[in-house]
């Protein structure tokens, strides 16, 4: 069911589905919050599940200025303030990774757990390939992909997409810029996903893991930077997993993720 909720000055469309702890999906850049179409239904069995779209993406107004990761995770901040959801599970996936781990860092009050899905914490932890995709070739790719998304949907019109695409890339150019310090502030428990043919660098995510007080680290087989819809059953269960109040207990650690 599709809802709108003002707050921070933006009034953002969000979907909801469920009952119990509250969920919160963040979507990935230039798409809408239907590429939660696998996990929404699945997790709303046990949890209550808000997809909120950001600011400039699908049905929530684009606003004057830049944007940043910074900005809209305010603006998820406003979101669950207004909300008074309290502290949430909270998943990102892709640059919406980048804006949960944002608020995680700064507002850890609204944070239960995270889980980043293919998402790293510095540009160098991107794959060849996807660093290509800010070539001239892979703006072209990007814009025939985010394009149709966005046209039929935006609040703004089907002409504001250059000015909102123009934003991402600048985005896309600088972000994250985490590095990997700061994560040593994150008491939450923390689960790193990714596909093993993904944007984000294996070995990066490993040390990402590392870096973190208390985390898991799930490399889905046989996937790639959409592996909640090439494989939703096993991505969906490692979230219920994770997100589960009592965790498997484990009868032989042998600190593959200490540093």
């Amino acid at each position: 069911m599709g809802e709108y909720l003002t707050a921070g000055g933006l009034r953002t469309y969000y979907e909801v589905q469920g009952a119990g702890d509250p969920v919160v999906l963040l979507h990935g850049g230039g798409v809408t919050a239907d590429s939660w179409f696998a996990q929404l239904p699945a997790l709303a069995e046990r949890f209550l599940v808000y997809a909120p779209e950001r600011r400039g993406h699908g049905r929530t107004h684009d606003l004057p200025g830049p944007v940043t990761s910074e900005l809209m995770a305010q603006d998820t901040a406003a979101f669950l303030d207004e909300l008074g959801t309290g502290p949430v599970h909270l998943v990102g996936w892709s640059a919406g990774g980048t804006v949960a781990l944002w608020l995680a860092l700064h507002r850890p009050d609204l944070v239960r757990k995270l889980v980043l899905i293919s998402s790293g914490v510095s540009r160098d932890g991107g794959t060849a390939a996807d660093l290509e995709l800010l070539s001239e070739a892979g703006i072209l790719l990007l814009d025939s992909m985010f394009r149709p998304q966005y046209e039929p949907l935006s609040p703004d019109g089907p002409e504001h997409f250059p000015v909102v695409f123009e934003k991402w890339l600048r985005m896309w150019r600088e972000e994250p810029d985490f590095g990997f310090e700061p994560l040593a502030r994150l008491s939450m428990p923390v689960l790193v996903m990714q596909g093993d043919d993904d944007g984000v660098r294996v070995e990066h995510s490993a040390a990402v893991a590392t870096a973190l007080p208390d985390a898991q680290l799930a490399v889905i087989p046989g996937t790639s930077h959409v592996a909640p819809l090439e494989k939703p059953a096993l991505v969906n269960q490692l979230l219920l997993d994770f997100l589960a109040e009592e965790q498997v207990p484990k009868f032989m650690s042998l600190g593959a993720l200490t540093a």
